[in-house]
């Protein structure tokens, strides 16, 4: 057996045990992430904010929502920092631990009858808790990815991971509607918790994946070369500032959309058009199932076609379908409606959401990365956490009117089809590069 000489790359690792410690950290990011979303929608306005109209308690329930999104960049900011001074998978370990305690403990909360005021309090401190564990969270789980891929399928690897939000989504909502299933007394009374108290079993089984998995190739020749940035933030600013602009506003349209079509939905379909929440769920439901079957799909395409014209597609179709959409939900029909909840994957989660980790990867060195794209990612998941409650805000200004959340859904969609038109394009980048130059864009 080859032994190890000490200061060099450790060898390369299978992919899929690769991607296995990756997806376990995704998934247990996006299970909590969209049980939260889901439980917002459906009681927490109840049991948190219960002594004002439903209407507002749901605003002011969605608004809590949002709140985990300020404290994303502030992660992004802190476990970015370590990421590129210390490594990718210390800080995974960190993150994971503290999403999954968060989540935890929001299923043991009293609720306003038990504690009065202190209990939106508290709900609302553990979202901010879970939000900087968010933060860090996406940068190295795509690191870990993609710095392992080979380069001629780091599309349909680095794709892999983002199946994650699929995946999340599908075991928040199979065990909410376990329990959603109670007598309502009894699912507001101790049923919505065990979702909640659940996390800590993927935290266990996340732990034990990612503590086996080796530091990536590149980061480990950024520590034997001795070239770790003292504050990586500051370099990648200086050195790639239009990546980070333009990061930006290609995920502002999927990560807004993304929130229209799920955790608004859900709202919207039950609050607003008055169906069960089974509806509501069961076409997101449809949503994540699609995007499970084509997100690695639109990742290998990338690797064939380059990641512009395919993340172009995903921008354009937000914009041209949220009308449609819209359009479909309104007509009360269930069949449309699941029609219309399926389809919207198309843009957002497939064309856009697949390439994610793999295109901002490339879009920076190896010393600033995890910084350079956690910030831009988080910063714009901070703005569009707020698109649910913004959203709501529209519908009862416009008494009830969905025209304004879908002239929304356009804005966010042609906003990032604009960021597009100048992303690099990136495919053929070396990740293992120490320093790369700030990618122009095409003439």
């Amino acid at each position: 057996m080859t032994r190890h000489e000490p200061g060099r790359p450790m060898p390369a690792q299978p992919m899929p045990r690769v991607v296995a410690a990756s997806l376990s950290g995704a998934m247990l990011e996006w299970y909590d992430f969209n049980l939260y979303g889901i439980s917002a929608a459906l009681v927490f306005s109840k049991l948190f904010f219960p002594d004002i109209d439903p209407v507002l308690g749901t605003l002011a329930s969605l608004a809590t929502f949002g709140v985990g999104f300020v404290s994303r960049p502030l992660g992004a900011l802190v476990f970015g920092h370590l990421g590129d001074r210390l490594g990718r998978k210390q800080v995974l370990v960190t993150t994971m631990m503290i999403i999954g305690t968060a989540t935890f403990l929001i299923g043991l909360l009293p609720d306003y009858h038990s504690i009065g005021l202190w209990a939106p309090a508290l709900l609302v401190l553990l979202r901010v808790v879970q939000g900087l564990g968010l933060g860090g969270e996406f940068g190295g789980a795509s690191l870990l990815t993609v710095e392992h891929a080979p380069r001629h399928r780091r599309g349909f690897w680095g794709s892999l991971p983002q199946t994650g939000g699929a995946i999340g989504y599908l075991i928040a909502v199979s065990v909410v509607s376990l329990f959603a299933a109670l007598p309502e007394e009894q699912f507001l009374a101790w049923g919505w918790r065990i979702p909640f108290l659940f996390s800590a079993v993927l935290l266990v089984a996340g732990l034990v994946v990612r503590l086996t998995i080796q530091e990536t190739p590149a980061f480990q020749q950024v520590k034997a070369a001795g070239r770790e940035e003292r504050i990586p933030l500051l370099t990648a600013l200086r050195r790639y500032p239009r990546n980070i602009a333009v990061a930006f506003g290609v995920r502002l349209g999927e990560a807004g959309s993304s929130q229209i079509y799920q955790p608004f939905a859900i709202s919207y379909v039950t609050t607003s058009l008055g169906h069960g929440s089974g509806v509501a769920l069961t076409g997101v439901v449809l949503y994540n199932l699609l995007g499970l079957a084509l997100i690695p799909v639109a990742g290998a395409l990338s690797d064939r076609a380059g990641r512009r014209p395919v993340y172009l597609v995903g921008a354009l179709f937000v914009a041209v379908s949220a009308f449609p959409y819209f359009w479909l939900l309104d007509s009360g029909s269930t069949t449309l409606i699941w029609t219309a909840m399926a389809l919207a994957v198309l843009g957002g989660a497939v064309c856009m959401s697949s390439l994610q980790a793999t295109l901002f990867t490339e879009m920076f060195g190896v010393g600033v990365r995890y910084s350079g794209m956690s910030f831009a990612y988080q910063l714009s998941a901070m703005v569009a956490g707020f698109v649910p409650a913004i959203a709501t805000a529209l519908l009862v200004a416009s008494g009830g009117a969905s025209w304004p959340v879908a002239t929304l859904a356009v804005g966010l969609g042609l906003v990032s089809a604009l960021a597009t038109a100048f992303l690099p394009e990136t495919r053929d980048v070396d990740v293992s590069e120490l320093e790369t130059r700030s990618q122009e864009a095409p003439a």
